[in-house]
């Protein structure tokens, strides 16, 4: 129990820097990237490849965790992690927009890894504490809240005419103090029985509740990081002062991860469907919220409802696919939700940039309620079905 204990604090700690240091490139990469691109609508471009590098690494992280443990394939995405900041301090120094680009790819591809740390905290603890475990390891990046924007402020002019040269550096700290903890981690190794007691892949997804797991999370996820892209972007063109970004992430972000201290608790009572539920109609209210007005207080609102939205859809989607799989189906299961999830968020946030500089603001919210809409009717379905089936059984 203490061994886990241990674990589960490694993994929160290590989920607090990795996200800080995405939380930085997000604050930062529209910003540095509309200065550096050759056009406009290339702005969030940056942003868009770190969710590729995200989603191509999710599969290859997998099966090389299988392979080598999950602590090894959390070290090798923290090398990852310090090469994308190091090539992102290279490109401002050279004003180079494509190793910019390069640099959050491999980001995305830390992420890619780091995202298997809440898997490892169910691997860690007792099959009646999976979602407590998950929720505080996603409770881990309460922390990027404040930190990830502080570094990307603080280190705005620490070099002079150098711009968020420092920001970057301060990244590339991050990742090594990461280094140092998941060096740290003691975590048996992935389950390798395959044989026997896996069921094919394509009738584990058959299955409504896991498709609706997965495409609840992909779709809370790639909601959340659209409209989060191109906040900064939205709030100055408005004409909105800069420094009033950074408190509009820093909330968004709080309303993403401070949730996860109940989120467990509250899926074990209603159900990991119904709290997704509850994630949908929150990110519906952040849309109606972001066309009330173009002040402040209006992207505040908007940005604290995204992310609380966001936690609930995708802490109540990890959880409702954590029950639609056996131990020896992990892997090829989770490597699956992991590329669907930011398979899609890579498409919307490629879109984002150009959505917002061709139609507005206004239209990129108005873009994101179809989607909202089919995840809502998915969670509403295996609600029901969970329910019928409990019924029938009791």
């Amino acid at each position: 129990m203490i061994a886990g204990r241990r674990n589960l604090l490694l993994l929160a700690s290590s989920q607090a820097l990795m996200l800080s240091a995405i939380v930085l490139a997000m604050a930062l990469g529209a910003v540095v990237g509309g200065v550096l691109a050759p056009d406009a609508s290339l702005a969030t471009l940056p942003i868009a490849a770190m969710v590729i590098g995200t989603a191509v690494a999710s599969i290859p992280a997998a099966f090389f965790m299988r392979r080598h443990g999950r602590r090894a394939g959390f070290l090798l995405g923290a090398m990852l992690g310090l090469a994308g900041s190091l090539l992102c301090v290279a490109a401002l120094l050279q004003g180079s927009f494509a190793l910019f680009v390069a640099g959050h790819l491999l980001l995305g591809s830390y992420q890619g890894f780091a995202n298997y740390y809440r898997f490892a905290a169910v691997e860690a603890t007792t099959p009646d504490q999976a979602s407590r475990a998950i929720s505080w390891v996603v409770f881990g990046g309460i922390v990027a809240a404040f930190l990830g924007p502080q570094l990307a402020q603080w280190g705005r002019e620490f070099f002079v005419g150098q711009l968020f040269v420092g920001s970057y550096l301060a990244q590339a700290v991050l990742a090594v103090l990461a280094l140092g903890l998941v060096s740290q981690l003691r975590l048996e190794p992935v389950s390798a029985e395959h044989d026997g007691n896996a069921r094919p892949l394509r009738e584990i997804l058959a299955q409504p509740s896991l498709q609706a797991s997965i495409l609840g999370a992909a779709v809370g996820y790639s909601v959340m990081i659209m409209v989060m892209t191109v906040t900064p972007l939205a709030m100055i063109g408005c004409g909105l002062p800069g420094s009033n970004v950074t408190p509009v992430i820093q909330w968004h972000v709080v309303g993403m991860f401070a949730p996860s201290l109940f989120a467990g608790s509250l899926i074990r009572r209603f159900g990991a469907p119904r709290i997704m539920q509850t994630g949908f109609v929150l990110l519906l209210a952040s849309v109606a919220a972001a066309l009330s007005g173009l002040e402040f207080l209006h992207f505040l609102s908007a940005l604290i409802l995204l992310g609380v939205g966001w936690n609930f859809a995708f802490v109540g989607g990890t959880a409702l696919l954590t029950q639609a799989y056996r131990p020896a189906e992990q892997i090829k299961v989770q490597a699956v939700n992991e590329f669907a999830i930011f398979g899609l968020v890579a498409l919307t946030t490629l879109s984002a940039g150009w959505l917002y500089d061709r139609f507005g603001w206004a239209a990129l919210n108005l873009a994101v309620v179809p989607l909202l809409i089919v995840a809502l009717w998915a969670a509403s379905s295996a609600a029901k079905r969970l329910r019928a089936a409990s019924m029938a059984a009791g």
